[in-house]
């Protein structure tokens, strides 16, 4: 775990006016490939034409998945979801891969969610004592079973998720198809960003974030607001708001520091602005006497520029990463990690040679990485390395869908600046502040933003026993002895 990753990516549309282009495949193809920086060990899509549902799933990529021979086979219709996951620890199983279908006795139900609940193992055990078969390891299996339970009792869809979000605790954002029907929901504290807009030719489109919008070729309508509920159907649009303002909004501040894309905006603020912003707050807050200040690619880009702007120091491309690799590439032999980092990046000489560098990065976890970075830089002449980091350091453990699941394999838990400056090899190390790192949004205003990773103030009751945390936990401590 050299960097934090995010669990997943939804993606919905909805074409019910007759003018409408039906290739929706295709459609959640580019929707899912706008995500794919969300998760990137799975992806799937359920296509509806007319009630009846097609659907193809797999471990990989989008392009490796959805070959031009699976997008025929979806063929068209009216509704799709899709969905590209990042799976934690031990569940990287196929049969984990969303979205999930669902049969019942009143239709059918495809269903895809990005987050974590901190009640699922509550809710698991409850259901499998009234009978419930579980196939997946997922939340998303829980909630399921929940809507399907509801819906037998409901008179329709919408009602259906609106009592099962009374049983959710935790981080959601949720696409939901029926039959006739695409319905978007969002947790009540807005961990994790969803909105939608609507294409030229009338179609709505869901998505975690703007960016996917944009690849469709729809225009941005709104963010759904924390606990909302919105309903897409042959009527046009319509929301449900019980769930809207019973609790505070606590979205994950680190969405602006490094999940999204820089090119989305969440909830009114631009990331790529918020990140230029933490930039020149590090600036403000950690000055050094410095020649150049550099990025490390690509999660650090927009920050170094706003340090560069704030402080005066010319900015430079001190690193350049390959962008033909992925999660995905073989590693040759046996080589060591040190290997890996130079084939993922390469040194800019002519930037680096002789000068005082300032290295930007989003976040630090274990360090090591980092470490080899800051080496890199040193051999290709650097004189002094600074390092500055737009996130306060991390030392709790997340349970809203990010993949920290122990303080004990984070490189900052029970060790001061100076020991961690130590480990990563560099002449100084300044990280932003909590107090500074809630105002980087355009519309933060300093509250509304969950930084329990930071401080281990959650929003929420933590899990006191969740078994996937657990088994999470023993994974991490058994890699970080042989670190």
């Amino acid at each position: 775990m050299q960097k934090l990753r995010e669990e997943c990516g939804v993606f919905g549309v909805y074409a019910g006016a007759p003018q409408c282009d039906t290739n929706l495949a295709s459609t959640c193809y580019y929707g899912l490939f706008s995500l794919q920086h969300r998760g990137q060990e799975s992806c799937g899509i359920v296509l509806n034409d007319d009630g009846v549902f097609h659907a193809y799933k797999d471990n990989g990529l989008v392009e490796q998945v959805f070959t031009p021979e699976v997008l025929e086979y979806l063929g068209q219709g009216r509704i799709a979801v899709g969905h590209c996951r990042y799976g934690t620890a031990g569940s990287e199983d196929r049969v984990n891969a969303q979205p999930l279908v669902i049969n019942h006795i009143k239709g059918s139900m495809a269903l895809a969610m990005n987050g974590n609940l901190t009640n699922a193992l509550e809710l698991r055990e409850e259901l499998e004592l009234t009978g419930a078969i579980f196939h997946t390891n997922s939340n998303c299996e829980v909630i399921a079973h929940l809507i399907t339970a509801e819906r037998i009792k409901s008179s329709s869809i919408e009602e259906a998720v609106n009592r099962t979000m009374d049983r959710l605790e935790g981080a959601y954002s949720l696409v939901v198809m029926s039959p006739t029907k695409l319905i978007a929901a969002r947790d009540p504290h807005g961990f994790h960003p969803l909105c939608y807009g609507q294409r030229e030719d009338g179609a709505y489109v869901v998505a975690s974030e703007s960016c996917a919008l944009q690849a469709v070729g729809a225009e941005f309508a709104a963010d759904i607001k924390p606990g909302q509920i919105v309903i897409f159907d042959k009527d046009g649009i319509r929301t449900i708001d019980t769930h809207c303002g019973v609790v505070e909004r606590s979205t994950c501040v680190f969405e602006y520091i490094y999940f999204a894309r820089p090119d989305s905006v969440i909830d009114g603020s631009s990331v790529h602005n918020a990140r230029v912003r933490a930039g020149a707050m590090l600036a403000l807050e950690h000055p050094v006497q410095a020649d150049v200040v550099v990025g490390a690619p690509d999660s650090g880009l927009d920050a170094a520029i706003g340090y560069a702007r704030q402080s005066g120091i010319p900015y430079g491309i001190g690193l350049i990463k390959n962008k033909y690799i992925g999660r995905t590439f073989i590693a040759p032999g046996q080589k060591s990690r040190e290997d890996k980092v130079r084939i993922k990046l390469s040194p800019v000489k002519a930037t680096i040679e002789g000068k005082r560098v300032v290295l930007v990065d989003d976040s630090i976890v274990r360090g090591t990485t980092l470490n080899k970075v800051v080496k890199m830089l040193r051999n290709a002449g650097a004189k002094e390395v600074h390092v500055r980091v737009a996130a306060p350091p991390f030392l709790y453990p997340c349970y809203y869908g990010t993949d920290i699941s122990s303080s004990g394999v984070l490189v900052a838990h029970n060790r001061t600046t100076e020991e961690i400056c130590e480990i990563i090899g560099a002449d100084s190390l300044g990280y932003m502040t909590i107090k500074d790192v809630v105002h980087i949004a355009e519309n933060g205003g300093g509250c509304g933003y969950c930084t329990a990773c930071f401080d281990g103030k959650y929003p929420t009751k933590v899990p006191v026993c969740n078994r996937k945390h657990r088994s999470e936990q023993k994974i991490s401590e058994k890699e970080e002895r042989h670190e």
